[in-house]
């Protein structure tokens, strides 16, 4: 039979041991007792306090103003830009439409001034939209008022205001507010010819141009998710070069709602300011979304131009 192993020994404890584990235990007793008394102390408290409410401003602000991807901001909404401009690098986009020498897209890039439309003027084209788009608008975030087409967000549809509400338009609008309109465009359209190098009279207005009234109201049809990237050239096949003229003030009138130029690790993002034209050549060159508007109203008007005098429209009339 294997030999029993016989267990060792406890030695009994001495006072000593016994003295270093009170010690231990009065530390550990002792250590929530300090934590509390120092957080007592009022600058601590103060100071604890402070950081939490940066903090929750920092968060607040991220989720509010911030947007994942954007890496530089191209125009502030506080600054006055006489004219900025950056050129990339042409699309293929073009090559699959019929070419116009000295129009279509050689020289592809975005620029931005505040000097064009004076910002009365962007508050009288604004007001426009208003009387439109209150005959109507849409029951989600986005509302579309087109005076060419005469399309009118109503609920989830579209109706033609110029039908639908007959001789109630004059009602509405008067021949200052079509003059206006008239001029803005022209001025939108001398600054794309300018900055492009190109005639102005090669430019032709085209389809949609349009207001557009953009709030947080949930999206109730694939007309109100505005925020998706594309390429106009891809969507409006007719667009050459694409302009947007806003009409309220980013984090003034609304949150949000930032245009973004996408780019690999390096978006560029405007910040819309009130008279303030954003354009740019409408191939892939310049894939683009619109942040979603977190609270307030964000207007703006898109002017389209095409190369094409076959895809051009006329200035809206009045009746």
């Amino acid at each position: 039979m294997a030999p029993q192993r016989r267990a060792a020994t406890k030695a009994p404890e001495g006072n000593g041991a016994a003295e270093r584990r009170n010690r231990s235990s009065t530390k550990k007793d002792r250590a929530p007792r300090e934590v509390q008394r120092l957080w007592q102390r009022p600058w601590l408290r103060t100071a604890g306090l402070g950081a939490g409410l940066v903090l929750t401003a920092l968060l607040l602000w991220s989720s509010l103003g911030a947007d994942d991807g954007v890496a530089e901001v191209l125009a502030r909404r506080g600054e006055v830009v006489a004219g900025r401009f950056i050129e990339v690098p042409c699309s293929e986009d073009y090559d699959s439409h019929r070419r116009f020498e000295g129009c279509t897209p050689r020289k592809c890039g975005r620029g931005v001034t505040d000097v064009v439309i004076t910002r009365e003027e962007a508050e009288r084209i604004r007001s426009i939209a208003e009387k439109g788009l209150s005959l109507g608008g849409s029951d989600g975030g986005a509302s579309i008022l087109d005076l060419h087409s005469g399309a009118l967000s109503v609920g989830k549809h579209f109706v033609n205001l110029y039908r639908y509400f007959g001789d109630k338009i004059q009602n509405i609008f008067s021949e200052e507010d079509f003059q206006l309109y008239r001029e803005v465009r022209q001025k939108v359209q001398l600054t794309i010819a300018e900055a492009f190098g190109i005639r102005a009279s090669s430019l032709h207005l085209t389809k949609p141009t349009f207001f557009s009234r953009i709030n947080s109201t949930e999206a109730r049809t694939a007309h109100d998710e505005y925020w998706h990237a594309h390429v106009d050239k891809v969507t409006y096949g007719s667009f050459d070069y694409t302009s947007l003229l806003y009409l309220s003030d980013y984090l003034e009138d609304f949150g949000g709602g930032r245009f973004v130029f996408m780019e690999e690790g390096a978006n560029k993002t405007v910040e819309p300011r009130a008279g303030r034209v954003s354009f740019f050549t409408s191939g892939s060159e310049n894939l683009h979304r619109v942040e979603k508007v977190h609270w307030g109203t964000r207007y703006a008007i898109t002017i389209a131009f095409s190369c094409n005098p076959d895809h051009g429209i006329e200035d809206p009339a009045f009746l």
